[in-house]
């Protein structure tokens, strides 16, 4: 587990609604911030691996996916990974709340062997 000072504050957790996506700027990169019914938050770079692109923000989340909002892929939350048939990647972000404080750290890398 990443230590605390490599997580960066990028809102507050009565910002995010249960089931709705919303926009943060990271580093450079927009962020789609997501809360599920059950309360996890998760963070993903806010662009559609579809080779057309587009916002995953706006998508819908069911359970610990959130569906593309314009292609309808079926993304995992945890991993980033597109779901079959489809196939593809998302960059995905580690989340930390502390004192009510959403805390992004640096993206982490998805290996297809481990």
């Amino acid at each position: 587990m990443k230590s605390q000072e490599a997580f960066y504050p990028v809102g507050r957790l009565e910002q995010l609604l249960p089931q709705i996506g919303r926009v943060v700027s990271f580093k450079g990169r927009e962020i789609a911030l997501f809360r599920t019914s059950a309360d996890q938050i998760f963070a993903l770079e806010n662009r559609s691996p579809h080779p057309k692109g587009g916002p995953l923000a706006e998508g819908m989340v069911s359970g610990n996916y959130v569906y593309d909002p314009l292609y309808d892929w079926k993304i995992d939350l945890t991993s980033g990974r597109v779901q079959a048939p489809d196939t593809g990647q998302v960059l995905t972000f580690p989340v930390q709340v502390i004192d009510g404080q959403v805390l992004l750290g640096e993206p982490e890398l998805q290996g297809t062997g481990s």
